[in-house]
């Protein structure tokens, strides 16, 4: 058991470099929840007559995006996490946040890359994540977890 307990510790320190990074944004996304105006479309001298539209986001979800393609919480394999825990709506991924320990942490990494690495090819997806709570639910849980784990 104690064994156990060294190796979670262990899960738990080589977490907390990443998620201290990101834990920064939380406020931010507090606010931001429920609110589209995470994003918006250019609208310059005559552009919506002659162009495509152009998306405008927040530079807080830009910075928080960079941050976190800069850790090592991005798994690109995050569909995986999705299938091998029957993850199919929004409501079963906030579940599975909500019941989530530091046996987790990988899938939880996984919901958050859906959100940070699918909005690289399709921007609402940041939106979606932002407005539906779900990058702020997994960040305040692993804060959560990790928190728990320093106290032991």
């Amino acid at each position: 058991m104690e064994k156990e307990e060294s190796y979670m510790q262990e899960i738990a320190d080589g977490y907390r470099p990443d998620v201290e990074r990101l834990i920064k944004y939380i406020p931010w996304l507090e606010t931001m929840k429920g609110n589209d105006a995470v994003s918006g479309t250019y609208s310059g001298q005559g552009i919506a007559e002659h162009s495509i539209t152009i998306p405008v986001y927040d530079g807080n979800l830009l910075n928080l995006v960079k941050d976190a393609r800069q850790t090592q919480l991005m798994d690109r394999n995050y569909a995986y996490v999705y299938s091998r825990n029957k993850i199919r709506t929004v409501a079963e991924e906030q579940r599975y946040i909500d019941h989530a320990t530091i046996r987790q942490m990988e899938g939880l990494k996984g919901i958050l890359s859906k959100y940070i690495l699918g909005g690289m090819t399709r921007g609402a997806v940041w939106v979606q994540g932002v407005t539906n709570g779900s990058i702020l639910k997994v960040l305040v849980k692993m804060k959560e977890i990790l928190d728990y784990w320093e106290r032991r």
